[in-house]
């Protein structure tokens, strides 16, 4: 048991009321007010970690500049996401790319979203930038995933029809599925949400909930769903590629929110 405490940092009990589910723990496990040394009780140290390892993951898409890198990582974002897709507003070079990673702190994840990329395109970014994961964001293949030999995430635009168990099926190998508005011709960012209903519940824990998400609806999002992480760009820009502080922290303590289930 201290072990696994003394792996939780100080920010992230700040971040967390871990009381706010200690009822769920004794009803569950029957636990009551067992001290440890005296001083901690086992139901508040369970409860604690409950409520840690069900915290929603959060990546800010379309950083553009290194001072909204760290903004988004001092506002709580777990990963950041660059994208490699010239007709975005959002894109980035391969010189900013290697400029923003290289002013990344430790211990934070960085994505590169690609659409339809060519190999000798996607060889280009992977051999000068560090990137932890691929988004694919486009008519990709699951061969064309799986090709570079990298942890990877196949976004889903969520037109009509779509079979989500299904495509799950084709992209086992993916690290989660990526669900995003559907708008013709457009391949992401339209700042849109779409149905959230859609969603089956028993794919909700591979699931990264984007597609119009703000400060304004995303504890609504998380406490609906339960994705595993959601995905913010336009929501909290003050313009395309612009990060804004404020709604990045505005955002972050929506999904705080709705994780504690408190309020």
């Amino acid at each position: 048991m201290w072990v696994i405490l003394s792996s939780i940092s100080s920010r992230q009990y700040r971040n967390f009321d871990c009381g706010s589910i200690e009822g769920s723990i004794q009803a569950v496990y029957g636990i009551h007010s067992v001290s440890i040394s005296g001083t901690i009780f086992l139901n508040q140290v369970l409860s604690c970690i409950v409520s840690l390892s069900m915290r929603t993951r959060v990546k800010i898409c379309g950083i553009t500049r290194t001072e909204d890198a760290i903004a988004a990582v001092n506002a709580g974002a777990d990963a950041i996401g660059l994208v490699f897709y010239p007709p975005s507003p959002r894109a980035v070079t391969l010189s900013q790319a290697v400029q923003l990673v290289q002013g990344l702190p430790a211990f934070v994840s960085v994505v590169g979203l690609f659409v339809n990329p060519s190999a000798d395109e996607l060889s280009e970014v992977l051999s000068n930038v560090h990137l932890d994961l691929i988004q694919f964001h486009g008519d990709e293949t699951v061969s064309e995933c799986e090709a570079p030999g990298r942890p990877y995430i196949k976004a889903v635009r969520m037109k009509p029809g779509v079979d989500l168990f299904d495509i799950e099926k084709q992209f086992t190998t993916a690290s989660g599925l990526l669900l995003d508005s559907y708008q013709k011709g457009i391949p992401g960012g339209t700042g849109e949400t779409f149905e959230w209903e859609r969603i089956p519940a028993s794919l909700r824990d591979r699931i990264i909930l984007a597609g119009g998400l703000s400060p304004h609806n995303v504890k609504q999002a998380i406490r609906q769903i339960r994705p595993y992480a959601v995905d913010v760009s336009g929501g909290v820009e003050q313009s395309k590629g612009v990060k804004d502080q404020e709604k990045m922290l505005a955002f972050m303590r929506g999904v705080e929110s709705a994780d504690r289930k408190t309020d």
